[in-house]
């Protein structure tokens, strides 16, 4: 079992790692960097535009491949409003190599609106944390939900529930691709 993530993050990477051992034995998780081509801070269905084009831009770049992946991961950070409250969310993207894919989101956390304007303004969630705690790289290390939580949640665990949510087609396949 290969699976290929589209980001050079470790978190991200860490989290795949971690679901896809899960449900397969010693799946090979490797990592390359793809473009989302969305904004650097994504906006409520950009976010899942920007899960997905990471996800197919590696499918394009190794599906033709002899020892192509089995999985292709995209995971991309945005906000969105719901309910008159801005939103902080991970949306995940599992491409399979007959090119089905889904869908799974991370549990959502509320922003200040002292954050959400720096975000709306263009300036990316990791980027304003790194400003806020006086650290570099957050969005490689705990997040901004790690920050909010007190260190209860890290960004792995917030990724790890949304993959656990994007997988669940692969696993029930007559119930969701009427190709099977």
């Amino acid at each position: 079992m290969k699976i290929i993530v589209g980001s050079k993050n470790p978190v991200k990477i860490e989290a795949a790692r971690e679901v896809f051992s899960i449900y397969f034995d010693n799946p090979e998780v490797e990592s390359y960097d793809a473009d989302s081509g969305v904004n650097p801070q994504p906006v409520g269905e950009e976010t899942f535009l920007g899960a997905y084009n990471r996800a197919f831009h590696l499918y394009r770049l190794f599906n033709n491949k002899s020892n192509k992946p089995d999985f292709y991961v995209g995971i991309e950070g945005g906000i969105t409003k719901v309910y008159d409250i801005w939103f902080a969310f991970g949306c995940m993207c599992i491409l399979d190599s007959k090119k089905r894919h889904s869908y799974g989101l991370s549990p959502f956390f509320e922003l200040p609106d002292s954050i959400t304007q720096k975000l709306l303004d263009g300036t990316e969630l990791g980027t304003v944390m790194d400003e806020l705690t006086k650290q570099e790289n957050t969005k490689q290390k705990e997040g901004a939900i790690g920050f909010f939580t007190r260190g209860v949640m890290n960004r792995k665990e917030l990724y790890v529930e949304g993959l656990k949510t994007a997988i669940i087609p692969f696993l029930h396949e007559k119930l969701f691709f009427k190709d099977e």
